[in-house]
């Protein structure tokens, strides 16, 4: 098996460089829980670059406008219909915001306005590696008084043939797993598990 790497999403609108720590913490814990082998130094690639069809998981996020070029808008409609798979994650944790609002319009505009919808708590992306019994697990930053204020219960996606092509996420997980992975063993419980159920759908669904 060749080893998995994580790669973020550059794109050339918004702020795509959040949650600095946050892929080396995810990284350590596949290899902590898993016997998948891993590259522990993240990748990032341009959405723009033909780079992308290497990749077998993207991560992309931000708190600003979301509005890709034509090249960019190609290859995220190409990379995920060809199975391709996206986990993209509001910083602003803001169904109202400005990077939910833009990436939600950009969705519609590559794969159609009913393409994204919610997904139900029970679907495999629970059980994938760890179980969840309720769905998706909260996060610290959806009850701070920044974003929303709200709890999502539930995660959306665009799915291609069944398979989930574009997670898509309000509930700021970038920034819950963005510290040192050495801190987790101060944690009641590891946070970071949900992103190995993620990453586990992604390479075997």
């Amino acid at each position: 098996m060749e080893k998995f790497f994580f790669t973020r999403l550059q794109y050339r609108s918004g702020d795509w460089n959040t949650d600095q720590r946050m892929p080396s913490n995810i990284l350590n814990s596949l290899v902590e829980y898993t016997t998948i082998p891993v590259d522990t130094q993240e990748r990032v690639v341009a959405l723009s670059s033909d780079e992308i069809f290497d990749c077998p998981f993207c991560y992309i996020s931000g708190h600003k406008l979301v509005e890709f070029d034509d090249k960019e808008r190609s290859n995220f409609e190409k990379y995920v219909r060809n199975g391709g798979f996206v986990f993209a994650d509001d910083c602003n944790h803001d169904i109202d915001g400005l990077f939910a609002k833009s990436f939600e319009q950009q969705m519609a505009t590559i794969f159609g306005a009913d393409a994204l919808e919610k997904i139900p708590n029970d679907h495999e992306l629970y059980s994938s590696f760890f179980e969840f019994n309720d769905g998706p697990p909260t996060t610290s930053y959806e009850l701070n008084g920044w974003g929303d204020d709200l709890v999502h219960d539930y995660l959306k996606a665009i799915k291609i043939n069944g398979r989930i092509g574009v997670l898509y996420s309000n509930k700021d997980y970038g920034c819950e797993w963005d510290y040192e992975f050495k801190n987790k063993r101060w944690l009641a419980k590891d946070n970071t598990q949900f992103a190995i159920n993620i990453i586990v759908y992604a390479m075997t669904a």
